[in-house]
Formats: structure tokens, C-alpha cells, sequence
């Protein structure tokens, strides 16, 4: 419902103040909707074996992605053809239906998701936490808009960046020094940190989709229909977005079946070894537009679609190697009575990451095509060199793990 308000304020044609508003509602509805959204497909696979539960979490993964695949091409056609305010419109309207079917089926859906037994005194701490934390969210967004001196897009971004980074890293030293943890939860909480980490860097270097990439479907790739046989006709930069979620609704259901043939033969790699290989390909992805960037320097001109589908196809690989199996075993290490709270600071790790990409897009904005290979190569030794340091701590962090690998 957050989503589709937000929306619905992002469609009036009003001042700045209005349309930041309308974003902040629809991260509001995307905080709610996704950490719970993910517990509930846990609860789903309760007791289910580690392989069937990756899988299980790939299928739900592509059912987000069907969406986001059409998405780009009907918002991001109307928002680039006609009017903005027309795509935010139809997002809003879009969300309503979703909300509909939601609430039709939900039935089938069990006790998933019940809300747990917690007693009266830590509900009343917990909602007194929420409204301190809402409060203080008010007074420092009046603090910073309610002023002369507005603070410019990349100070707050490098703002929001150290406060996501401190929440992250005090919520985590509270659970692990006063959540009153076993020691054997809090390995597994450890081996979560450590997921966090993976799954920062990977969504910095993966959401640049949006940011680097996106400036380079802009500037220096052809867009006509079919090449030189209708120049004329330059199809939306926006629609590339829908190739990684196109991507993943063709190849998470080969993924699945991986991942639960090899566990048939018990050669299931390890979750760890798994997020490496995401980052790995993170890495690769970004070597490819390190090739594409220096064919634009050296032919003076602009490149094929080929390169940035590819290296989309290429993080679409990562991505699920990385996200559905990170799903999957933070509701399957996460503490009974931290499942929830876990889950809502992976998707904290997404957001760091995708805060890097952002400062990341915005300084690569500012580049020139002679700087750019230099820029991906960076980004390839990154996202490579953090896959094979993952990889290679696989065996140890397994033992964290337990009997829940």
C-alpha cells in the first residue's frame, strides 16, 4: 500500500520537496515488503533440505523478476515517450493489483508469516524503539530540507552512507554481545556478517546497472532499431533495465535445478563458495565493459548492445549465485528470535550497496571515455579479487555453519 501512496505523491506535478517525499514513502513500503515478504518464503521451507530451500528461494526470486522485467518497459516507455508522471501513475496502479491478488491468496499461505509469541513488556520496548527512531528520522530530515542551505544529492548520499554503515554495525555488535546468543549462534550470526559484506559489495558494483551502465547505454551505445537499418528509431536506455530481470526468469529455474541435482549427489557447493562465485562474476562482468570502453576509445565512435547485454547476463549470474542463496541461509542461521530483524539488515546490505552505486554512477557520470576502461578495471579487481577471498574462506566459515549447511 506505502509503495503505491508513494507513487501516486511521485505522479503530482509539484516541487522537489513533494517528489522526496513520494520516495520516502515507497522505501518505507519496500522496508516493509521485503525483509517480512522473505520470512514468510522461509517459513515456507521450514525444515526443508539446503538445496530444495535455495531452490526454493530462486523460484521466488524469479516471480520478483517478472515484474521488474516488465516494469522498464511500460513505466520507463511512458516516462521516456510521454511523461514521467504517466510511468509513476501506472507503477502506482500496478501495485494496487498486487496488493488485491495478495490479499485474495494469502489464505494459502498458512501460520507463514504469523506474527511470533513475544511477550507484552519487549512488544511495548519494541514499538517504543519504532517511534524514538521515527522521530528522530523527522527532526533530522526538517534539520536538512527545512533550511536555506539545502545539502547537495551527493552529501547526502555519503550522509546516508556512514549513518547505514553505524546502524549496521551497532546492530550487530548488539546481538552479538548482549542478544544473549549461544556460542554457536553466534558463529552463525558471524558467518551473517560476513554474507552482509559479500552482499554490500556485490549490490555497489551490481546496481550500476542503473547508474554506470545506464550512462553508458546513453553515451556510447548504439540504440537504433537494427542497427543501421533504422537509424531513425532510438528505443528507451530505460529499457535495458529489464534484461537482468528477463535474465533471471529464464535462468533462475536452471539455476534451481542445479543447485538440487547437485545436492541429489551431495556436490551442493557451500554457501559460501556460492556468494564468491557471485562475486566473481561481478568481477567478470565488469571486465567485459572494460573491453566495450576501450573499443569506444579506440574507434572514436560508439559500440554494439551486445556488450552491455552481456555483461548484464554475466551479474545476472552473480546475482543468482549471491541473493537467493543469501536469502535463504540468513532465515536459515538467523536466531528464532532475530529471523526478522536479519532479514531486514541484509536488505540494509543491499541498500549500502546500492549507495555506493550511486556516488559510484555519479562519479563515473563525470569521466570521459579515455577514463573509463580504468574505471571498470578497478571495479573487475574489486569484485574478483573479493570473490576469491570469499571462496578461499569457505571451508573454515562451513564449520561455523553446523549442521545447517
Amino acid at each position: 500500500m506505502f509503495i503505491a501512496i508513494g507513487n501516486f505523491i511521485l505522479a503530482i506535478p509539484a516541487s522537489p520537496a513533494i517528489f522526496y517525499v513520494g520516495l520516502a514513502v515507497v522505501v518505507l513500503g519496500i522496508g516493509l515488503l521485503k525483509p517480512n515478504v522473505s520470512s514468510v518464503v522461509g517459513a515456507l521451507y521450514e525444515g526443508q533440505a539446503g538445496a530444495r530451500r535455495d531452490a526454493g528461494f530462486s523460484i521466488f526470486y524469479m516471480g520478483i523478476n517478472l515484474g521488474a522485467a516488465v516494469g522498464p518497459f511500460i513505466a520507463g516507455g511512458l516516462g521516456e515517450g510521454w511523461n514521467w508522471r504517466l510511468g509513476f501513475l501506472t507503477c502506482g496502479f500496478a501495485m494496487l493489483i498486487g496488493l488485491a491478488q495478495f490479499k485474495m491468496t494469502e489464505k494459502y499461505l498458512g501460520t507463514a508469516g504469523y506474527a511470533p509469541d513475544v511477550p507484552a513488556e519487549q512488544k511495548k520496548r519494541s514499538w517504543m524503539l519504532v517511534a524514538m527512531v521515527s522521530v528522530a528520522v523527522l527532526i533530522g530530515a526538517s534539520f536538512l530540507f527545512l533550511r536555506d542551505n539545502v545539502p547537495s544529492e551527493t552529501a547526502l548520499a555519503q550522509g546516508l552512507f556512514i549513518a547505514q554503515v553505524a546502524i549496521a554495525v551497532g546492530f550487530f555488535g548488539y546481538m552479538l554481545f548482549f542478544g544473549g546468543l549461544t556460542t554457536i549462534e553466534k558463529k552463525r550470526v558471524g558467518v551473517i556478517v560476513i554474507f552482509f559484506l559479500s552482499a554490500a559489495l556485490f549490490w555497489g558494483g551490481f546496481e550500476q546497472q542503473a547508474t554506470t551502465f545506464n550512462t553508458f547505454a546513453v553515451d556510447y551505445t548504439d540504440r537504433s532499431w537494427l542497427g543501421s537499418m533504422f537509424p531513425e528509431n532510438v528505443h528507451p536506455a530505460s529499457w535495458y533495465q529489464s534484461i537482468n530481470p528477463t535474465c533471471i526468469i529464464i535462468f533462475a529455474p536452471f539455476f534451481a535445478w542445479v543447485w538440487v541435482a547437485l545436492g541429489a549427489r551431495n556436490l551442493d557447493p557451500s554457501a559460501p563458495f556460492k556468494m564468491g562465485m557471485g562475486l566473481m562474476l561481478l568481477g567478470f562482468g565488469f571486465l567485459i565493459m572494460m573491453w566495450a570502453a576501450q573499443l569506444v576509445v579506440s574507434s572514436g565512435g560508439k559500440v554494439g548492445p551486445t556488450w552491455l547485454l552481456l555483461a548484464y547476463m554475466i551479474h545476472t549470474f552473480g546475482e543468482l549465485c549471491l541473493s537467493p542463496v543469501g536469502l535463504s541461509n540468513v532465515t536459515k542461521l538467523a536466531p528464532a528470535k532475530f529471523v526478522s530483524s536479519l532479514m531486514g539488515t541484509w536488505f540494509l546490505g543491499s541498500a549500502i550497496g546500492n549507495t555506493v552505486a550511486g556516488l559510484v554512477g555519479g562519479h563515473s557520470a563525470s569521466l570521459t571515455a579515455e577514463e573509463l576502461p580504468h574505471q571498470f578495471l578497478i571495479m573487475t579487481l574489486i569484485g574478483g579479487g573479493a570473490g576469491v577471498f570469499i571462496m578461499l574462506l569457505a571451508r573454515p566459515m562451513r564449520s561455523w555453519i553446523g549442521d545447517r549447511k
